[in-house]
């Protein structure tokens, strides 16, 4: 005789009421809390930035207030090809050097130009720099002869140190060009060059009597 014993099936356990109401609040709160703390990570993240640092913005450079008076110029008669060649210049000279904007100037539209304050100016026609014809000759306002002349863009300069100011001028060039740069301005040659590109257009290189610097 085999004994048949009956097998009670196990009953579900019971969830205690509050517990399942807990776990349930729980969820509740939860849920929002991760949808608002994905929000506040993804506003941080923006297209391009890396690591979710916001990319620096572009700044535009603000240009330098000039003063609406006209700067002082002297304006010699010049001869006739001279005024010919110098409106050329002036005609082509840049609209606007960096951030500086162009000035009126007192007298000679046609030759001279003026950017800035204090102003970077232009003069065209000035006298031919004339090169000392010895090391020891002073006085005459020659070209000293030790002095190195700069060729910058395929124009050569003499750059004269003065107390307020360094003088270029052209040393290579069918009619003379000065430019004056006070010395607010860091790296004075360098402003200088900004006209080279004006001069070899409109005025023509000497063919000969160059100073040996400029070769």
């Amino acid at each position: 005789m085999v004994d048949v014993e009956t097998r009670t099936e196990p009953k579900p356990p019971t969830r205690d009421p509050v517990t399942r109401s807990a776990a349930l609040w729980a969820t509740v709160v939860a849920v929002p809390v991760a949808i608002l703390v994905g929000l506040l990570i993804f506003s941080q993240l923006r297209p391009g930035d890396a690591g979710g640092t916001a990319a620096p913005a572009a700044s535009a450079t603000q240009p330098a207030v000039a003063p609406s008076t006209p700067v002082q110029m002297a304006a010699p008669k010049l001869a006739a090809r001279t005024a010919q060649v110098c409106l050329a210049v002036t005609s082509q000279l840049p609209t606007r050097v960096r951030d500086l904007a162009p000035r009126r100037v007192s007298a000679g539209h046609e030759q001279n130009a003026a950017y800035g304050e204090p102003p970077i100016t232009v003069a065209c026609g000035v006298a031919q720099p004339r090169l000392c014809k010895s090391l020891t000759e002073t006085g005459s306002g020659c070209v000293p002869l030790d002095t190195e002349l700069m060729t910058m863009n395929r124009v050569c300069w003499y750059a004269n140190q003065q107390a307020t100011a360094t003088t270029f001028t052209t040393m290579d060039r069918e009619v003379p060009v000065q430019v004056t740069v006070p010395k607010q301005y860091p790296q004075a040659a360098q402003w200088a060059n900004e006209f080279s590109d004006t001069v070899v257009k409109t005025d023509k290189s000497l063919t000969e009597g160059l100073p040996t610097g400029c070769a």
